[in-house]
């Protein structure tokens, strides 16, 4: 089991045996941020905005996200940053309510959302050549230089609220074409945006943006790395996988007020 797993205690003065040279993604600039996304308009395939627009009210109960598109760009006269342009896509399920059954009908939309960041990245002038890629010289006019990688690593993101809004109250605003790869999962229609209700959610969302270069770096080697451990066979008898499991003692015996954290006590204690 992973609790289990032990890593090697090591001291530097005796075990260090080289300085070795690595090929490595180095993070060059990064930054996290956490947005309220209010009111992003979900959009449904045209079979089921039907169904929003007979309901009366709508609750919301998750949001995923199905993909993130990055587009980066140079900042002209601003040399080593790039403008790092985000699409999410999110799948937001919801229960809607009033329509022509008493129980709530559940059904899901696509909601999108446009992100921008400027991050440092450096500059390189370099082509990159290696095996096993079709690499093609570039065509006439083509930048060469290899610009650095953009990456977005995004939490779960909080599903918080969702609205009904009629038509005419709020209007037929534009949004972002849904990809035909996303659209696929729905069914198609997302083009059509006429109906009688609008469908909008509250989002919170976490994300990490990293601009990273592939680099060549002189690390301290101690030595290679031996599992220490058996690989344990597993096994389809059922009771053998329960007697691995521990008896679960703090389920039968609650913790005293005085085993409780501190910041886990009443007010009054």
């Amino acid at each position: 089991m992973a609790e289990n797993e032990r890593v090697p205690e090591y001291d530097s003065r005796d075990c260090f045996k080289e300085a070795v040279c690595i090929d490595a993604m180095r993070v060059y600039d990064s930054c996290s941020d956490k947005d309220c996304l209010e009111d992003l308009r979900v959009l449904f395939p045209a079979a089921r905005q039907a169904l929003v627009d007979s309901a009366t009210n709508a609750r919301i109960r998750d949001v995923s996200v199905l993909t993130v598109y990055i587009d980066l760009q140079p900042i002209p006269f601003n040399k080593g940053f790039y403008s790092v342009d985000m699409t999410f896509f999110f799948d937001v399920a919801v229960d809607l309510f009033g329509g022509p059954t008493a129980s709530p009908v559940p059904v899901n939309g696509v909601a999108v959302f446009n992100k921008k960041v400027i991050l440092y990245g450096s500059e390189g002038n370099v082509k990159l050549f290696s095996s096993g890629r079709g690499a093609e010289d570039p065509l006439p006019g083509e930048d060469c230089r290899v610009l650095p990688k953009a990456t977005v690593q995004v939490a779960e993101p909080v599903a918080l609220s969702a609205r009904l809004c009629d038509r005419p109250q709020c209007g037929c605003e534009p949004y972002c074409r849904i990809p035909e790869s996303i659209a696929a999962r729905y069914g198609g229609g997302f083009e059509d945006c006429q109906g009688h209700n609008a469908l909008y959610a509250t989002i919170g969302l976490f994300t990490i943006v990293q601009l990273v270069r592939n680099v060549q770096m002189l690390i301290p080697a101690y030595d290679f790395c031996v599992p220490e451990k058996e690989c344990v066979a597993s096994s389809d008898n059922p009771c053998e996988l329960f007697r691995r499991i521990d008896f679960p003692t703090e389920e039968f015996f609650p913790p005293r007020a005085g085993d409780l954290p501190d910041g886990s006590r009443c007010c009054g204690r």
